[in-house]
């Protein structure tokens, strides 16, 4: 029974019915504590040690075990490595990812991506076992609603520094049927030139290519009193900088306060205008936001001529 425990403890609660008799639990046993409620059927084979509700890890770990061999995919595996807690995580389904040309019914709950090369793509030392995170940041931009929420996964992936695009770059290079491939190629290639937001690759797609604008220095670094700094955008030779504030992750004071800080910091030693754009600007205004950001380089001193683009009235 020792044995029995042990993997109940490694699998938060959870194991499959041929685990259970690997570890010498007659069939009639397992029928019987079944009856007596101290195991509860989660899916046909696979047994949680408790009634009740399960928490999001014991689903994870009955999907897998469903359809082992298997492996957390998509949205669940990126919810494996980010954690409990993140508001934006989809828990309602768990994606589980099996080598292609399997036969599995799917149960309620539960979503089945048949894979190629399986194998290669899942860590199946970490419990559950999930694809790479890579792989995992792919499958789920590839499968996004909108370009937008496509750009957010690749940006998050950066961002928090679980991956790097060059590692997307390379793991891209492996898919050859990726959906959106040419597009991830080409987001994928400006996160790794440093723009590194879902706001900051908007402005450079919406607001500042399209219409001709200078191109602007990404993440050039700058020091005062000590401390160094980054700007998003810099337009170096003209003065002036954009910072793209999306306060829906930097919304604390003392995060803008800082930022203001940084504004007259910059006005004050180089004579360098920061301008400060939001979701707005960039998603929903981004022809405007663009006229105004030409009067200004205009009377910075450049000569180039700003133009419309398709979304322009």
């Amino acid at each position: 029974m020792d044995e029995i425990a042990e993997v109940f403890a490694d699998q938060h609660g959870v194991a499959a019915r041929r685990q259970l008799i690997d570890c010498g639990l007659a069939p009639s046993d397992l029928a019987r504590m079944v009856r007596r409620r101290e195991l509860c059927r989660v899916h046909p084979g696979v047994y949680v040690d408790h009634t009740g509700p399960l928490t999001w890890i014991q689903r994870a770990w009955a999907a897998v075990l469903f359809s082992w061999p298997a492996a957390l995919s998509h949205d669940s595996a990126l919810r494996a490595v980010h954690g409990p807690g993140r508001r934006d995580d989809d828990d309602a389904v768990i994606h589980v990812a099996v080598a292609r040309g399997r036969k599995v019914v799917a149960p309620a709950g539960v979503r089945v991506h048949r894979v190629a090369d399986l194998d290669s793509r899942v860590q199946w030392n970490t419990g559950p076992p999930r694809v790479r995170l890579e792989h995992a940041v792919l499958d789920v931009a590839g499968g996004s609603s909108t370009e937008l929420a496509a750009v957010a996964v690749l940006a998050e992936a950066c961002g928090s520094r679980r991956s790097t695009a060059h590692r997307l770059i390379t793991t891209l290079a492996e898919r050859p049927r990726q959906p959106r491939r040419v597009w991830l190629a080409g987001v994928l290639e400006d996160v790794a030139g440093g723009t590194c937001s879902v706001l900051e690759h908007g402005y450079l797609q919406r607001v500042e290519r399209p219409h001709g604008l200078p191109a602007g220095r990404r993440q050039d670094s700058h020091r005062h009193d000590g401390v160094l700094t980054f700007r998003d955008v810099e337009y170096v030779g003209l003065g002036t900088a954009v910072e793209l504030d999306g306060r829906l992750f930097h919304d604390s004071t003392t995060s803008r306060d800082r930022d203001m800080d940084r504004d007259l910091d910059s006005a004050a030693e180089d004579d360098t205008v920061t301008v400060r754009l939001s979701w707005g600007q960039v998603f929903d205004r981004p022809c405007r936001t663009a006229d105004r950001l030409a009067r200004l380089l205009t009377r910075r001193g450049w000569t180039g001529q700003l133009r419309p683009c398709p979304e322009c009235g």
